[in-house]
Parts: C-alpha cells; structure tokens; sequence
C-alpha cells in the first residue's frame, strides 16, 4: 500500500494532512471522531471538527514547499500563481451547525506533490464529503484502501480523475 498521495500520509495507523515530523509546523490528522487540526509538539490538537459537521471539504497544496511562503503569496497576486502563499497548503472546509467557512492550514513535506496527485486528494475529499461518507475518511482501513488504488491511477485528464475516484467511493462503499 502506498504511503502517501500528495500531501495525505500514513504516519504509523493514521492519515495526515501535511508534515507531522516538521518542527515549528502543522498538520491534520484523520481521526475517527474527525479532523484534527495540530501544531507539532502541542499536546493537543487546536481543533477537532466532527465529520458530521462537514458540508463541502477541499484540500489545497502547492506543488513545492517553497510555493506556499508568505514571499509567494506576495509574487502570485493578481497572477496565474494567485493560489499560493499563506493558503497554497489548507484545508478548506464549510460546516454546519452553525454553517460556517473553516479552514486549517497545514506544513508542506519536503518533497515536491504532483498536481495529478493533489487533484486527486481534493476529489477524494470532496466527492467523499458530497455522498455524505465523510466519516470514512477517519477510518484508516477505508481511506488506505482509496489510496491504494487511487495511486494506480494513470490518466491525468480532469474527467479521469473525477470517474476514478467516484469509481473508487462506490466499490469501497460509503
């Protein structure tokens, strides 16, 4: 099984979002009561958002660590490049009860993600969230699985990667 796709990593029995082992950064963890949202070395998490509460969820990660520094944000205003900066690497979120926007911002590993893959991991996560099976992506079991054979996908075009992970949501079941 595949370790990681994008910026979504197995770190011992458990998915994160971002780079869980960087001092100084943040990440998210998928948990099975939500998402945690933790800086590293806290004891505890800085927020934990139900599954339940999630209504739209979309991950958002640039391709290399040094795209998402305050510099970039700066660079790409008004640009092509207008997505980097201080949000290149977050987790956006709209929720209910009361509904509301949120958002986390997590720590870009040092690799580089490719954009195939971070598309993926955005579909996975909202088209997840869209069939009401958010709570799934707190279970390891299922989400390893998703990952797994969502890694094998090859056909990089838009209408693939939204079929295969519809595709990969139905065979594993909500």
């Amino acid at each position: 099984m595949p370790e990681w796709l994008g910026p979504l990593e197995l770190v011992g029995d458990r998915w994160v979002i971002g780079d869980s082992k960087r001092a100084g950064g943040s990440f998210l963890v998928l948990a099975v009561e939500g998402m945690e949202h933790h800086e590293s070395g806290a004891p505890e998490p800085r927020a934990v958002v139900p599954w339940h509460r999630f209504v739209e969820l979309n991950v958002t990660a640039a391709q290399w660590a040094w795209m998402a520094t305050p510099a970039m944000g700066v660079l790409g205003a008004g640009s092509a490049m207008n997505v980097l900066g201080r949000r290149a690497c977050s987790v956006q979120a709209v929720v209910r009860h009361p509904y509301e926007d949120w958002s986390a911002n997590y720590t870009h590993h040092k690799r580089p993600y490719e954009y195939f893959r971070i598309a993926l991991v955005s579909e996975l996560f909202r088209k997840t969230v869209e069939v009401k099976a958010a709570h799934r992506l707190g279970d390891p079991e299922w989400l390893g699985a998703a990952v797994a054979r969502l890694a094998l996908v090859r056909d990089r075009s838009r209408g693939s990667v939204a079929r295969s992970v519809r595709e990969t949501i139905d065979d594993l079941g909500t």
